[in-house]
């Protein structure tokens, strides 16, 4: 009999923070508009049990991540294997990771020890009590059609996965809602450089919408999926909380109706549960020498001029911006690369982790940092069983994960990129192997 129970905690800033997200703005926040949370939920059936932990935070760096997945595990007598802990990667949150990439723009600090501190204890809080919460439960997987609320940020027709795989937990009994899972790859970044209240973006609106509609008891975790190249860029009328409220209705509200259209024969009160981790290298990206990446950001910046004055459309100006930042990034880590400190890093940094986490007739795979969607995709269609993607779990990559032709074209993603494509192959060959191990 499978057993639930859900949790959430507040992990809002207590005071102004830097919020992470965007190149050279002095962005220190002035208020919350709405909570950053950690949001938690147990699974358990049998001697089997698995934890998800969401949380509204950019990133975690993977000695932070793996800790954290460490100590809630500890806390709860699960196994790391079964414990998955994601950011939702919310741009207008506090800074939590050094990034050697952003070493060269005087406006970030350091991360603040004290904050870091906050949302550890947090989401360790929530995981507990979600699992000191667990009653007699039935769960059943479902999926919305996500489409209108972003998409491809490099092409407005570019390749998109507008799936929203979503897990419903209700009690056995009575039916009342404990939990729902939302997984969907897209930025949350609606918000940009001019708000400087702390928010956990269009995932707060998702959340609201849920709730609205199936009891605010609920508990609502947000997991981001591979959403490299994915943004409400093309599909955002304004960078307000009115169009993050739209956008992510827009999102709640569909999700709302799938889990609604759920049958009771849907829902399974003894589902398979397990966890599994595996260590991938991933191998290093060749940078430019520090003289070729001087060319290509004069290069950039040329470009953006352009686009300016001849009053190309905000979504292709954003992405000229993007690609400006990413060539002042790649500098830096040239330069890096020729004193040698890159090399030490990347040995910190190589051997990454993917995990599987199966929960019944589904399973999430979990990728470290950020990758484009093709890979998510890509794990989709060969993989043996239902998977929903989720990426940002284990730690950040220092970059980005992108496609062999991302790499070609150049742009933002591929210059912010510490590891060769290849990679993304990589990490989704062995999550197979991890799924195809289940019987």
């Amino acid at each position: 009999m499978l057993r639930a129970g859900a949790a959430v905690r507040e992990v809002s800033p207590t005071g102004p923070v830097f919020l992470a997200g965007y190149p050279h703005i002095e962005r220190v926040s002035t208020g919350v508009h709405d909570p950053l949370l950690a949001s938690a939920l147990c699974l358990r059936s049998g001697d089997a049990g698995v934890l998800l932990v969401a949380v509204d935070i950019l990133l975690l760096d993977p000695p932070t991540a793996r800790a954290l997945r460490a100590a809630v595990a500890a806390r709860t007598g699960l196994a790391e294997e079964c414990v998955l802990v994601s950011c939702s990667h919310t741009h207008s949150g506090p800074l939590t990771v050094e990034l050697l990439a952003w070493r060269d723009d005087p406006v970030v600090p350091r991360p603040d020890p004290a904050y870091l501190a906050r949302l550890r204890e947090g989401a360790i809080e929530a995981a507990a009590e979600a699992c000191a919460s667990a009653r007699p439960a039935e769960l059943a997987w479902t999926a919305a059609d996500a489409r209108g609320v972003g998409g491809n940020r490099l092409a407005p027709d570019g390749l998109t996965d507008p799936e929203a795989g979503l897990l419903s937990v209700r009690e056995a009994a009575s039916k009342r809602p404990v939990a729902v899972a939302l997984v969907y790859g897209m930025h949350p970044t609606v918000l940009h450089q001019d708000s400087k209240l702390v928010s956990a973006d269009f995932p707060a609106y998702a959340r609201l919408a849920l709730r609205e509609s199936l009891g605010e008891a609920v508990v609502v975790l947000y997991h981001n999926g591979p959403c490299g190249n994915q943004s409400p860029r093309h599909a955002a009328r304004a960078q307000t909380f009115a169009e993050a409220e739209r956008l992510g209705r827009l999102l709640g509200g569909k999700a709302a109706a799938a889990v609604g259209r759920l049958a009771d024969s849907d829902y399974d009160r003894a589902p398979a549960l397990a966890g599994a981790l595996r260590r991938v290298e991933l191998p290093p990206r060749r940078m430019p020498t520090p003289a070729e990446a001087e060319g290509a950001l004069a290069e950039r910046r040329a470009e953006l001029g352009r686009l300016r004055r001849e009053q190309a459309g905000r979504g292709a100006v954003r992405t000229a911006e993007c690609a400006l930042f990413g060539a002042e990034e790649t500098l830096t880590l040239a330069r890096a690369q020729q004193s040698g400190e890159l090399a030490g890093l990347i040995e910190k940094y190589r051997s990454a982790e993917v995990q599987a986490v199966r929960l019944g007739a589904a399973s999430l795979a979990a990728f470290p940092g950020e990758l484009f969607t093709e890979y998510g995709l890509e794990l989709k269609s060969r993989s043996p069983r239902r998977v929903f993607p989720v990426c940002l779990v284990n730690g950040e990559l220092q970059g980005y994960i992108v496609t062999p032709e991302a790499a070609a074209a150049g742009g933002y993603e591929a210059a912010n990129s510490l590891f060769a494509p290849e990679s993304g192959r990589l990490m989704v060959d062995a999550l197979l192997e991890l799924l195809c191990s289940w019987p």
